[in-house]
């Protein structure tokens, strides 16, 4: 079993400080657990961006599917404007 990390410390000022003791206190875990979740679940949430901000780089970077999305676009304001 590899060795625990050594311990963090950091200051988080009055807003955080609030923040992360409503957090821990809805979840029901310690200050610490909280922050280790809301430190993994933000990673997480970055990582899927970055994600999808490299697929929609993708696809724009293909004419034949920025040709297709601007059809698509059109036949949906035409079907929006017959009602």
């Amino acid at each position: 079993m590899a060795p625990a990390p050594p311990p963090l410390s950091l200051r988080l000022g009055d807003e955080g400080a609030r923040a992360l003791e409503d957090l821990a206190r809805r979840r029901r875990v310690s200050r610490a657990e909280a922050a280790r979740q809301a430190i993994t679940e933000t990673a997480a949430r970055e990582r899927r961006a970055a994600g999808l901000a490299a697929e929609a780089a993708t696809l724009m970077a293909n004419p034949a599917y920025v040709t297709e999305a601007r059809e698509l676009a059109e036949l949906m304001e035409q079907l929006r404007g017959s009602g």
